[in-house]
């Protein structure tokens, strides 16, 4: 084996290996909400047109490192769409709270809402 090839390895899986912690958390939690659907879209789309160059390369340790890379970003765009689809509605914020101080009108039963 020349050096190369060597760190070619080593760094793919250096960087294979550093991928997996999010993977795992990411399927794990089901919580992707630190994601857009606009990144994960564009990656996967970047991975493809980066695929002609990377098959075009010799076989080695480049192919395994892209292939990774496309599996993981594939899985994280279907797991964004399949889990925020299942996942329940945020419950919304209200934009209006009940004043509830000591100060109100005595006559006065029911809270006003005033803007937040």
């Amino acid at each position: 084996m020349n050096l190369p090839l060597i760190a070619g390895s080593v760094s793919t899986l250096l960087f294979a290996t550093s991928m997996l912690p999010m993977l795992v958390k990411a399927v794990r939690t089901k919580d992707l909400s630190s994601y857009s659907f606009s990144y994960l879209a564009m990656t996967n789309v970047a991975n493809l047109v980066h695929s002609v160059y990377v098959f075009s390369l010799p076989l080695g340790p480049i192919w395994l490192l892209h292939g990774f890379y496309v599996t993981a970003s594939v899985l994280m765009l279907a797991w964004f769409v399949r889990f925020r689809a299942s996942a329940p509605a945020p419950a919304s914020t209200p934009d209006r709270v009940a004043v509830t101080t000591a100060d109100r009108a005595p006559d006065e039963t029911v809270p006003t809402l005033v803007p937040v």
